[in-house]
């Protein structure tokens, strides 16, 4: 288990209403104790009630702030989010490749942000096809929802419990051979208290919760894989990281009433067990 405070990096879109993408990670990595680090994929705007436009960084930017960074700050967990376009996803998989090939970024968590909360699509449909092709392999852990799995897949989102374990093991064969990588699907779409299921190729691990009356659910996906991505440095069991990470978000999405953003879908509370309520 490390005792250093770990450097996280998360790579991902802007949004500006501060509840989702780069600007929520760094939130989460923050409440966690990790320092946080950040390379800009993509501009957007949006608010809690959807997403007027996304304007992609380009891919010879994007790879210089990963070159650049890579050149001067240990990273010790980086997590993977909204890529938009096919040539984004290329470009982030190459300059990973070297980091990753020296043994320099034992953490990579992939959160397959394809859609917002309010409907609109933020994943080009080339970009899907590079997505499994290019990010996947690089993964350690994948945190799709339903939708995001059935799209990774090119099948039908899971509509039950027998269907997401079925899915866990075929994006669980995704990730290749190498037996320290795994699959987080989340049930949040199903009806009734939600189960996810954590799965590294043998065990089959249902993760339980109670499901929360409130709106307030705009970023959920990007906090727990950021939470998720700053606990595994400092966990030597990835499940135990998992764990932490959901019972955090629950956290944060139960004390959401106390902030006042938007009037739609509002953001999760990153800060709850600081910020008085």
């Amino acid at each position: 288990m490390a005792t250093r405070i770990p450097n996280t990096l998360t790579i991902a879109g802007v949004d500006p209403s501060g509840g989702a993408g780069v600007l929520a990670d760094l939130k989460a990595f923050s409440a966690l104790g990790a320092y946080g680090t950040g390379v800009i994929t993509a501009l957007t705007a949006q608010n809690t009630r959807g997403v007027a436009g996304v304007e992609p960084v380009s891919t010879a930017f994007v790879r210089l702030q990963l070159v650049t960074l890579f050149d001067d700050v240990r990273i010790d967990a980086a997590k993977i989010g909204m890529l938009g376009t096919a040539a984004l996803a290329r470009a982030v998989a190459d300059a990973l490749a070297a980091p990753i090939g020296a043994g320099r970024l034992p953490h990579r968590v992939v959160d397959p942000v394809m859609v917002a909360k309010s409907g609109d699509s933020l994943l080009a449909d080339d970009a899907k096809r590079m997505l499994v092709e290019a990010i996947l392999p690089l993964a350690t852990m994948v945190t799709p929802n339903l939708p995001e799995a059935g799209e990774l897949l090119r099948r039908r989102a899971p509509e039950s419990l027998r269907e997401m374990t079925a899915a866990a093991e075929r994006l669980r064969r995704l990730l290749g051979d190498d037996g320290r990588r795994w699959v987080l699907i989340k049930g949040g779409h199903l009806p009734g208290d939600p189960i996810d299921l954590l799965h590294d190729g043998d065990k089959m691990i249902e993760l339980p919760a109670a499901r929360i009356d409130t709106p307030n659910t705009h970023g959920t996906g990007c906090t727990l894989s950021a939470a998720i991505t700053a606990l595994l440095p400092r966990e030597a069991d990835p499940i135990d990281a998992v764990r932490q990470a959901k019972h955090y978000l629950t956290e944060a999405i139960r004390r959401s009433g106390d902030l006042e953003v938007g009037s739609g879908h509002g953001p999760v509370h990153h800060f709850h067990r600081w910020w008085p309520a």
